[in-house]
């Protein structure tokens, strides 16, 4: 060690202790996090309403750290949640494993899943980590429908997927980075509008 090392050292100190003290105001503050910042997940709809995500479980097959788990269930005739053969009957994220990797986003054939900018995410019980498909689906916009319904855009899956969204702007999609599990729009859902049939009630079973 050499005689000047110490004074290098104390050199260090005495430049931070003059400097102004940066103190973040939080929670009266929230800071704004980056725009591609991977935060809580949010699962899309089409501009009809219906849902993006197939049931595909290419999400829970690509995630590391096995957090994510789906059901599938078959679409039908009287009781359409996606424009595909499937759709997630169940789907959980668990918040305690989950690393914010973004593998399952590069896994979703459909662009369903995204991640929004929420990073509140702490809880005072393991249990409510593990965040439910109500919680995660994007709200509903107007001129949206809660499903089950027929399909809207076209006649089949490849109306939806290929053709792309008939109005962008009208997708409830990742843009709502404010969206947390309580939002109102999650708990009342939009009526379905007067020109469209509403087809047959949730399941629930």
């Amino acid at each position: 060690m050499g005689i000047t090392d110490p004074v290098k050292g104390f050199g260090v100190t005495f430049a931070h202790m003059f400097r102004k003290v940066i103190t973040t105001k939080y929670p009266f503050e929230h800071p704004v996090a980056a725009p591609r910042y991977h935060g809580r997940h949010i699962l899309n709809r089409h501009p009809d309403g219906l849902e993006k995500c197939i049931g595909c479980e290419l999400c829970a097959w690509a995630c590391p750290a096995d957090a994510i788990y789906v059901e599938g269930a078959d679409n039908t005739e009287d009781a359409r949640y996606s424009p595909g053969e499937r759709w997630a009957a169940v789907y959980q994220i668990n918040y305690a494993r989950c690393i914010f990797c973004g593998y399952c986003i590069e896994a979703c054939p459909t662009r369903s899943l995204t991640m929004s900018n929420e990073y509140e995410l702490a809880r005072d019980n393991r249990q409510d980590l593990i965040f439910t498909k109500e919680q995660l689906l994007a709200p509903l916009l107007p001129g949206m429908s809660n499903p089950p319904h027929p399909m809207w855009l076209g006649d089949s899956e490849k109306d939806y997927y290929l053709s792309g969204p008939t109005n962008p702007g009208t997708s409830a999609g990742a843009e709502f980075a404010s969206t947390s599990p309580s939002h109102p729009d999650n708990a009342a859902p939009a009526a379905p509008a007067p020109s469209r049939p509403s087809g047959a009630h949730r399941r629930t079973s």
